[in-house]
């Protein structure tokens, strides 16, 4: 059995979805960046989710979001959703799209968390030899210049929507806020710390492929390449999925999010063991999502001290 996960108002999340298999089904052309943009607008508005950063690698998805509402796994379920069927029609894919392994969602409780997440996510592309600088993928990703102003524009996928449907409008766009740590007089200033990690973990890309011996793929391959392949460069075996971060030198934080993530799974199982004998009055702590949806259990107003 997975892990209860607190699902707060106004939580800032790092999320990763992986393709099956690591094949290349989302590789970056002009039909897979309109779905995945429109998808997302559709879903972000559907659900009241902030989205700050994204990169579309083509065998995952990086967003960085904040869920406002407190509403995450319905986002989530949508979305996926969403892009998996529409990616089944254009790459007339018969089967499922995305890996079996859950969806790795990170909560980002500092904003030197949400610095070098943002960061992480737009250097993949050049971290992965794809392209030498993140501003060349040419996949759906979000530049520096644009945290927390940038527009994001897609029309209706025709190969995927009934454009007859009045639930699909013809053209949406989608608005990159910033992040809540972040106030808006800070703008420029959070650009310019995540402008400096990235050129931090560009410079070791460089270096890795240097290294190697290795030489970047490039833009135009990185679009033509089959969607029916698959990566074949290495890939450690994902033995750890963690459910926050707070970022390198943050003093105790660790240490009291730790404390925190214990307490409500201790007070989380407390109460469902009490609701399983039969004790409908049961309290789940604050941040109980599934049980409150689905059992309508009742769910304290108070969150868990560390």
């Amino acid at each position: 059995m997975s892990q209860p996960r607190e699902i707060a108002p106004g939580a800032t999340y790092l999320i990763t979805r992986r393709v099956l298999r690591r094949h290349l089904l989302l590789r970056p052309d002009a039909a897979m960046n309109q779905l995945l943009v429109y998808g997302l607008a559709v879903a972000a508005r559907r659900y009241g989710v902030e989205v700050h950063a994204l990169c579309a690698m083509s065998t995952h998805l990086h967003l960085v979001v904040t869920d406002v509402q407190g509403v995450l796994p319905r986002f989530l379920q949508f979305f996926h959703r969403f892009i998996a069927l529409g990616t089944k029609v254009l790459r007339t894919w018969d089967g499922p799209v995305w890996d079996h392994e859950p969806t790795s969602v990170v909560r980002l409780l500092t904003r030197a968390a949400v610095v070098e997440k943002i960061a992480y996510v737009l250097a993949n592309p050049v971290a992965a030899g794809l392209v030498r600088h993140a501003r060349q993928w040419p996949g759906i990703k979000v530049d520096v210049g644009e945290l927390g102003r940038g527009v994001l524009h897609a029309t209706r996928p025709s190969a995927y929507l009934d454009p007859e449907n009045p639930q699909w409008l013809e053209e949406t766009t989608l608005l990159l806020a910033l992040p809540p740590v972040v106030e808006q007089e800070h703008a420029e200033g959070f650009r310019h710390q995540v402008a400096d990690e990235l050129a931090r973990l560009e410079g070791r890309a460089h270096a890795e492929m240097e290294r190697k011996g290795l030489r970047f793929l490039g833009a135009d391959q990185a679009s033509n390449i089959s969607p029916f392949e698959r990566a074949t460069s290495f890939e450690a075996l994902r033995d750890r999925n963690p459910t926050f971060a707070v970022g390198r030198d943050q003093g105790d934080a660790w240490r009291i999010a730790a404390a925190a993530v214990s307490a409500f799974r201790a007070s989380y199982r407390a109460a469902l063991e009490r609701w399983r004998t039969g004790v409908r009055s049961a309290v789940f702590p604050a941040g109980t999502w599934w049980m409150r949806t689905f059992h309508g259990v009742d769910v304290s107003d108070t969150a868990l001290a560390a």
